[in-house]
């Protein structure tokens, strides 16, 4: 009975949070892989875009619950999400225009497009700030959870209780959608082969005809789909905050470059792989422990860091990463 309650806390501590989280932080990542791969340079803005792109999204859902609209047991955030998804379009593709199609034509060295990316993170920043203020918003209606700890005790008989909140467990779900969309669009239409070809040999593409323009705007739109997506789904998990996808941008960039900056799946992989150590290591296992060996009773809490380092967790696989492997697990630079 006692493996079976360490299994549980384990489940309710560790995996379902670290799946759940890793779910958001994979779409984060093939939202900055893809422009790195087609766009050939680091999107520093990727995380005030998902920022921004929640943003609208909630005053989206704010206007349709003041409709007295709803999904019942689901978030209404996602009968707005499409909204927030549109405006986050439209203003990275005003961006594109106004800032990075200057630097394209005077075919710009990558790190100018980085550099000019950091300004216009500040400026959205700013701007996502100015939209709905500074302050924690929490938007997730409908049920909070699909198992709660109460019923699964009372359904299995243990000690330790079970709970799988409705946002992890749509971050899961619309995670493994959004991918599934992803690369059938990328592997099946004619528009997905294009940015692949740009992709793989630029000067081969536009032999082959294909508009470089096209190309651009359509990595635009998508990577601002899965900014948006991904920072909805963080928002309804925790909270929303502006200042909170300043500091996600991190593990992103962690998730991209572990699994290999432009490669796709190498993405999903860092995402996953980012989570499940940040939570472990930063999880204190000495519940788990106690379980397993009753009789043993460990002076502290057996947690290697504390919740405060958690990004510190990313920051060292990153580094680890490019010391001994820069391309990341799976080749980057490519779609």
């Amino acid at each position: 009975m006692d493996i079976l309650n360490a299994v549980v806390a384990v489940l309710n501590f560790v995996v379902i949070p670290a799946t759940a989280y890793g779910a958001q932080l994979a779409l984060g990542a093939l939202g900055v892989t893809l422009i790195y791969g087609i766009l050939r340079f680091s999107n520093f803005a990727h995380g005030d875009t998902m920022a921004f792109g929640t943003a609208a999204t909630i005053l989206a859902t704010w206007g349709l619950q003041a409709l007295g609209v709803s999904l019942g047991p689901l978030p209404t955030a996602l009968l707005a999400l499409p909204v927030g998804i549109a405006v986050t379009a439209l203003v990275v593709l005003a961006t594109d225009r106004a800032v990075y199609r200057f630097y394209r034509v005077q075919k710009a060295v990558p790190i100018i497009f980085v550099m000019a990316s950091v300004g216009v993170m500040f400026l959205m920043n700013g701007f996502t700030r100015l939209l709905i203020g500074v302050d924690e918003h929490r938007f997730a209606d409908g049920a909070r959870f699909i198992i709660n700890v109460r019923d699964f005790r009372d359904m299995t008989g243990l000690s330790e209780g079970l709970a799988f909140k409705t946002t992890q467990g749509l971050s899961i779900l619309m995670a493994i959608i959004v991918v599934w969309i992803l690369f059938w669009f990328l592997n099946r239409t004619r528009s997905g082969k294009a940015m692949r070809a740009f992709s793989d040999n630029e000067d081969l593409a536009l032999l082959s005809g294909i508009d470089p323009e096209k190309v651009v705007r359509m990595t635009w739109i998508i990577a601002a789909g899965l900014a948006t997506i991904a920072g909805t789904l963080y928002g309804l998990d925790k909270a929303f905050k502006p200042f909170n996808y300043f500091q996600i941008l991190l593990p992103i960039f962690a998730a991209a470059i572990v699994g290999g900056l432009g490669n796709p799946v190498g993405a999903i992989a860092g995402g996953f792989l980012v989570a499940f150590s940040e939570i472990a290591i930063t999880y204190p296992w000495r519940k788990i422990a106690g379980y397993l060996f009753p009789d043993w009773q460990p002076d502290g809490l057996l947690q290697l860091l504390g919740t405060e380092y958690k990004f510190a967790v990313s920051f060292v696989i990153l580094i680890v990463v490019l010391l001994f492997r820069p391309t990341g697990l799976f080749r980057g630079k490519s779609v």
